[in-house]
């Protein structure tokens, strides 16, 4: 287990949450994938759950409005101590903001916005909700990456908003980023050019840990979900991408213990 404060420095993916429209059969299948139980949280926006693990909150899932068709993907939200000035961060940088600054509640305050590419991220400022309590384990987020076309000028926008440190690899056919605060590497760029999926465009991509990666594309396929990438090796690690039933994309990761 990581301990919460190291979870939560400003700028560091705190939370991760997903829209669907069917909000039970999506408990369903997430229920049966990592062993997450599920409870109420705050409805400002709509039906949403708060999935757990152990007792600890792991995620988030929403239900969208029946006349709203918007993609159905996993948001990462990175954690501020004041979402109205970052939110004016976002803005004057050149990135877009869609959502709030709103209150959830007592949980917390939260922004959705996008990078000046066109990515979709959150922002949360915390008060009765932390964030993702819990990591390390099978069922948790483990990591998250911006998938781009390009590392150099997005990495500007997320340095000057919430001042994330970079470690950049040079080299003629690899265009990655690690975001670091505190010298801590808390999320990456990836920089894949005419590799990022058309229908998708720039997006943040999340991680989940799981015991064996194998096992876990297997089973996301069985409970109806797909394997858009079949398990491999990348970085010492065992991933595979894979979506669920309603298609939001995510990565399973199977670390070297």
């Amino acid at each position: 287990m990581t301990e919460a404060a190291a979870l939560h420095t400003p700028g560091a993916p705190c939370w991760v949450s997903l829209i669907v429209h069917r909000l039970s059969a999506t408990e369903d299948f997430y229920g049966r994938l990592f062993g997450w139980e599920f409870r109420p949280g705050p409805e400002e926006l709509g039906p949403y759950v708060r999935a757990l693990l152990h007792g600890k909150e792991v995620a988030g899932i929403g239900q969208l409005p029946p006349d709203r068709h918007l993609p159905i993907a996993w948001t990462t939200y990175l954690a501020s101590k004041d979402a109205d000035v970052t939110a004016e961060a976002i803005r004057s940088c050149g990135g877009t903001v869609a959502v709030g600054p709103l209150d959830a509640g007592q949980a917390g305050r939260l922004v959705i916005a996008s990078d000046p590419c066109g990515a979709v991220f959150g922002v949360w400022q915390a008060r009765e909700h932390l964030g993702t309590t819990l990591a390390g384990e099978p069922g948790t987020p483990v990591w998250n990456e911006l998938l781009t076309r390009e590392t150099s000028s997005v990495a500007k926008f997320y340095q000057a908003v919430f001042g994330f440190g970079t470690d950049a690899v040079v080299s003629a056919d690899f265009d990655y980023q690690t975001l670091r605060l505190e010298g801590r590497a808390v999320a990456a760029l990836h920089g894949v050019g005419h590799a990022l999926p058309r229908d998708r465009g720039p997006h943040w991509m999340t991680y989940f840990e799981v015991a064996d990666t194998d096992e876990a594309a297997a089973r996301v396929t069985e409970l109806g979900g797909q394997v858009l990438r079949p398990p491999r090796e990348a970085s010492g690690k065992r991933v595979a991408t894979v979506a669920d039933p309603e298609g939001a994309v995510f990565t399973v990761q199977q670390s070297s213990r």
